[in-house]
């Protein structure tokens, strides 16, 4: 309500005092917002802060529409900032805006990452939070809240094993892999329903790329071959014969893996080699156009090419191989898409640096396998 009071000449225009508390959140959250990497910005970042946390639990959601479309630095102190206000709210009982806090968790388009701390705080209010929300989150679009699912499905799959009622523990364990995306809890899910009778594939239920054209040995002496464009980088034909590395005939094979995480070991197809490029040709059918990440496992120099197009390189070796570690993001034609992967072996000698190996799978931003099929190639 806007009020006019005179008095000596002048008009005095009163606004509401919640907007003018708006309108220094606003500019607080911005300033927030604008802080930069090591340390650009951080004096006006902290009396922003300050300011942002006295406004107490109703500055709890607009902090968190802030974080949907900040960096890695502005989100930290945009997620510190909320859980100062929270802290403060449970030492004093001042009520948190649970309402506000849910409907921003329904909404799926906000970010994961402030949706699964918006239900963190809900948790610290009210313990039946998981109960309420969790459910019809298995096939949530954040990895944080799908995890939080699947493992309260997991928690009723091993309470019914434990009192051994196998029908309903085998029920909810096959109820948690179809939200399972994490190697982890798959990998215990997979367990159990094995000793409960039940197989599974797991290379189909991760979206693994098993069938490969293979061809090698390029030249990568020095390192030379990581930024040389090799014949099979320009055009893949099947039945072409290349000279590779010392005069040697590079032709392509197939290969199958039949690895549970889809892989293919370089060292065994191609035969041990040092200093050396490999590609891995794969062709797939997609049954209609959609984002994609191409994920990725290797411990050597990696590219990552998808319809002749380099979506991704890492000029690195032998620090680890780890399901994931290689993400490029892409989009899927429908019909044939052409997948390439180029796994450079360096000429380190120490026993560790032996490995030469990789492993590739199609998924969603969550990490679901999406469908596809491969096409035998001649």
């Amino acid at each position: 309500m806007r009020r006019l009071i005179y008095g000596q000449g002048i008009v005095l225009l009163l606004l509401p005092a919640v907007s003018l508390s708006t309108q220094v959140s606003a500019e607080a959250l911005a300033q927030l917002k604008a802080v930069g990497r090591e340390g650009a910005g951080n004096e006006t970042a902290a009396r922003a802060w300050k300011e942002v946390v006295q406004q107490g639990p109703a500055a709890l959601p607009p902090i968190l529409q802030a974080m949907n479309d900040a960096d890695a630095v502005a989100a930290n102190w945009l997620r510190t900032a909320g859980d100062a206000i929270v802290e403060r709210a449970l030492t004093v009982g001042r009520p948190l805006p649970s309402e506000a806090l849910k409907q921003f968790i329904r909404q799926t388009q906000n970010s994961g990452a402030a949706r699964r701390l918006a239900y963190e705080w809900l948790c610290r209010v009210d313990p039946k939070t998981p109960d309420r929300l969790l459910p019809d989150m298995l096939q949530d679009s954040s990895p944080e809240l799908r995890r939080d699912a699947v493992a309260a499905v997991l928690k009723q799959a091993r309470s019914q094993l434990d009192k051994g009622n196998k029908d309903a523990a085998r029920a909810a364990y096959r109820r948690a892999l179809t939200g399972a995306c994490d190697k982890d809890q798959v990998d215990l899910i997979v367990k159990q329903l094995d000793k409960l009778g039940v197989h599974i594939d797991v290379a189909a239920h991760f979206g693994f790329v098993r069938q490969w054209l293979l061809i090698a040995p390029f030249d990568n002496h020095n390192d030379v071959g990581f930024n040389i464009a090799y014949p099979p980088e320009k055009s893949v034909d099947p039945k072409a014969v290349y000279k590779g590395k010392d005069g040697k005939e590079a032709r392509w094979i197939a290969v199958a893996t039949d690895d549970p995480y889809g892989v293919v070991n370089l060292n065994k197809e191609l035969g041990k080699q040092k200093g050396v490029v490999a590609y891995a040709y794969a062709a797939i059918e997609s049954p209609k156009e959609r984002p994609i990440q191409i994920r990725a496992g290797s411990m050597n120099g990696i590219k990552i090419f998808l319809n002749r197009q380099e979506l991704y390189h890492r000029d690195e070796y032998h620090h680890g191989m780890e399901v994931d570690q290689h993400i490029a993001h892409a989009t899927l034609k429908a019909g044939r898409n052409e997948l390439l992967i180029k796994v450079c072996q360096n000429e380190q000698s120490e026993e560790w640096a032996q490995e030469w190996k990789f492993q590739v799978r199609l998924c969603d931003a969550v990490g679901a396998a999406v469908p596809f099929t491969q096409v035998n190639v001649p």
